[in-house]
Order: structure tokens, then sequence, then C-alpha cells
């Protein structure tokens, strides 16, 4: 595994791990690794100290690194306790709901990116979440 310190075009800058450098770039090249701030896919590796080995253990990836990555997971949890997952049908639905044909209600679930353009574009309110990826909303 190696972490790579990742900024988009948006100056934005973040962490990820890859299961090596052929992964990173092979993921990048189509279109998998985006900003975890903006989604942004116009990814590129940052400046970044070299790791050095410390005499204590790692810490478990599996808690939380950090105060941000606490609140990700708690916002997570909050969002699939309360949202109805559409899966496939999140833009019908998100349009079905806006023009009254179904009820009011929080939904998640995957669009493209040309759907979640159009129902924007359709003044129906739309948002990738920071924990989908690229392909889905």
């Amino acid at each position: 595994m190696i972490r790579y310190a990742l900024r988009c075009d948006k100056a934005h800058r973040f962490e990820s791990w890859f299961g090596s450098s052929e992964d990173f770039d092979r993921l990048r090249a189509a279109g998998m690794v985006s900003c975890a701030v903006c989604g942004s896919t116009v990814v590129a590796k940052d400046l970044m100290a070299p790791a050095i080995a410390a005499a204590d253990p790692a810490p478990s990836l599996a808690a939380p690194a950090s105060p941000a990555e606490q609140a990700l997971a708690e916002l997570r949890r909050h969002v699939e306790a309360t949202s109805e997952n559409v899966g496939r049908e999140f833009a019908a639905e998100a349009r079905r709901i806006h023009e009254g044909a179904s009820p009011e209600r929080s939904i998640i679930g995957e669009a493209t990116t040309a759907e979640a353009r159009a129902l924007a574009d359709d003044g129906i309110p739309v948002s990738r979440l920071p924990w989908s990826s690229p392909k889905s909303n």
C-alpha cells in the first residue's frame, strides 16, 4: 500500500491510499480518483514529506484517523439512516418528487453526471455525496 498527498485542479489537498503507484495511475486515467472536497477528477500527486518508520505500530485503519473522518462517518450514518436509497432510479425519482408525483422525502442513489446536470439545470437540488464514487451520486 502507498499513501499519496493529492491536489485537485481547484487546489484542494487530500490524501488517499493505493495498492501501488501503477494502481494510482490506472485509476486516475480511468477518472476514478476524485477530490474528497469537490469531486473533481482532475487530480495530481502533491508534494509530500517522506515517511519515517516509527517504532510504534501503525494505527488501525478501521477507526477514523481524524476529527474530519469521524464527522464524515457520522454524516454518512445520518444520511443513510434518514434517506431512502432508490439506487439507479435516483434521477427519475428526484424528478417525480420535484413534480409532486411522489411524496417529498430525502433520497439517495446513483445518477450519471449527465443525469445530475439535467436535474440541476431544471432547478432540482442534487449533490454528490462525499463518499460516493465519481460515477454515482
